[in-house]
């Protein structure tokens, strides 16, 4: 009896040919630029922002034909979708409270205290250079960048822009500092992350870093101490606008020491490596109290007042006064202010998983591979996967895991210590992320500080220059620990970057 025909199964999916990955990086690169125009990709104009979008969207349609093409059924790469989301929904998580944050530290007086005190203490001539040791600090306490960029640099964006400074130049300075202390803080998750998948331990991988990063942050330090010498003397017009600064951020909010207490929260609960997250709300929380108790104006109700800082949380603070400068600066924030960052960083990251799914960076890093004949072009093969991994994968911890994965077994074989590969994986994949607009990072800090990612990339001197720096090391022979089975342990096996990067 006939019990019906059996389906053939479906063929395996192939993996593209060189000529098909070369034809999407040169779709890639063509539609990508029309974000990068004036009038596209603008973090600070919600419609410009929705509109520059859609060539990310037009891409992940087409790397979804693409592959389709090579076998992969849609199912599969919808699941692909989901899961490239799924890496960033901790980000867009943190976006969404960060946005709430800076419209309620602006309404509560917050920044208003931060600004008018580091107007007091900090040196126009030498504010750039104290803002990249500032934020080196707190990001070396703290392990994250995106807590520093979002306490201490919305800060310094305003008192640098009072101080005449291009909110540029201190977007770079701001993250140049952050991602020092990132990629160095035994408390960063990219530190702990990139040994692992390397193969080292913690404090050998921090100790190779220190090679490659102090000469770059040292030149970064010099570079903005240049860059503000010229600011070094303001004369009496610049010391009018500070004290006329001053007096409206004072008519605007009750400026007070127990107004810095919820950044200091959040930087004492990241110090103690509690969650990012519940850091956050914390200081919101802090905030909200100040308001309702400190700023609450005379005659106003609790009630009133309370409404008054959930309508901060999600459309931001609207400063009027009669100082167009003071308006600009403290105008802003909510939940809603980070609605198209969301949407950039959400296509970005669905078309990551698409591509990891499809394995189009492999077949690109496993071609480049080839091509290495000695050691130092192995790092340089290293760290320029992992920035193509950043603008293509729009994830710094897929950056590490990819490049990390593939590259893996080759250091040995060319006598180098897998922590001169843990290195170079920091090197560009977390300090080349910021600089990638629709990367998760780069959408993060453009958000955060007000400043386009494209505007501050010149300025971010020391993410610029550290991945340059390992190159030219790895070229004259400089730091390339050589490789020694008893410390380094046994030849690790080829591995695949298809079987999908570990849980940050």
């Amino acid at each position: 009896m006939e019990t019906g025909t059996k389906t053939a199964p479906r063929p395996a999916p192939r993996l593209p040919s060189l000529l098909e990955c070369g034809l999407f990086l040169l779709a890639a690169v063509l539609l990508m630029y029309g974000m990068l125009t004036p009038a596209g990709l603008d973090l600070n104009n919600q419609a410009k922002l929705l509109g520059a979008t859609a060539p990310l969207f037009v891409l992940l349609c087409l790397v979804t034909a693409m592959a389709r093409r090579l076998g992969h059924s849609f199912g599969e790469l919808e699941g692909a979708m989901r899961a490239g989301i799924g890496l960033a929904l901790p980000a867009v998580l943190i976006l969404v409270v960060v946005g709430g944050l800076i419209g309620v530290w602006s309404g509560c007086g917050t920044i208003s205290t931060l600004i008018h005190y580091g107007l007091d203490v900090l040196s126009p001539g030498w504010f750039l250079p104290a803002t990249l040791v500032l934020c080196s600090v707190v990001s070396l306490a703290c392990g994250s960048s995106w807590t520093t960029a979002s306490t201490a640099g919305v800060a310094l964006i305003g008192i640098g822009t009072t101080l005449g400074f291009d909110p540029a130049m201190v977007a770079g300075a701001v993250i140049s500092g952050a991602y020092f202390g990132d990629k160095l803080s035994p408390l960063s998750d990219t530190t702990n992350l990139a040994p692992a998948i390397a193969g080292t331990n913690l404090f050998a991988h921090v100790h190779s870093m220190l090679f490659t990063t102090l000469p770059a942050w040292l030149i970064s330090l010099g570079l903005f101490a240049w860059l503000g010498a010229d600011h070094a003397s303001g004369g009496a017009t610049q010391a009018a606008d500070i004290a006329a600064m001053q007096a409206t951020l004072s008519s605007l909010h009750t400026i007070s020491p127990w107004l810095l207490l919820p950044p200091v929260v959040v930087l004492v609960l990241a110090v103690t490596k509690r969650p990012a997250l519940p850091s956050l709300v914390a200081g919101i929380a802090v905030a909200a109290l100040l308001e309702l108790f400190v700023q609450r104006p005379a005659g106003t109700s609790f009630g009133t007042q309370l409404q008054v800082v959930c309508l901060q949380f999600l459309d931001g603070f609207t400063a009027t006064t009669d100082n167009k400068s003071v308006n600009d600066l403290l105008t802003g924030g909510g939940m809603s202010s980070m609605l198209g960052t969301i949407l950039l960083i959400t296509i970005a990251t669905a078309m990551g998983g698409v591509l990891e799914k499809a394995r189009y960076l492999e077949v690109l890093m496993t071609a480049l591979q080839r091509l290495v004949k000695r050691p130092a072009g192995l790092v340089t093969a290293t760290i320029c996967s992992s920035a193509g991994a950043n603008a293509l994968l729009s994830d710094q911890y897929l950056a590490i895991v990819l490049p990390g994965r593939l590259f893996r077994a080759a250091y040995p074989k060319f006598g180098l210590s897998p922590r001169v590969l843990s290195r170079s994986l920091e090197d560009a994949g977390t300090l080349t992320s910021p600089l990638v607009p629709w990367n998760s990072c780069g959408a993060f800090m453009a958000g955060t500080l007000g400043v386009l990612t494209v505007d501050y990339l010149p300025y971010a001197f020391l993410n610029l220059l550290n991945p340059l720096i390992a190159i030219l090391f790895a070229w004259i022979g400089f730091a390339q620990f050589k490789y020694d089975p008893a410390k380094d342990g046994p030849l690790p096996a080829p591995a695949s970057a298809s079987s999908g990067p570990p849980t940050p």
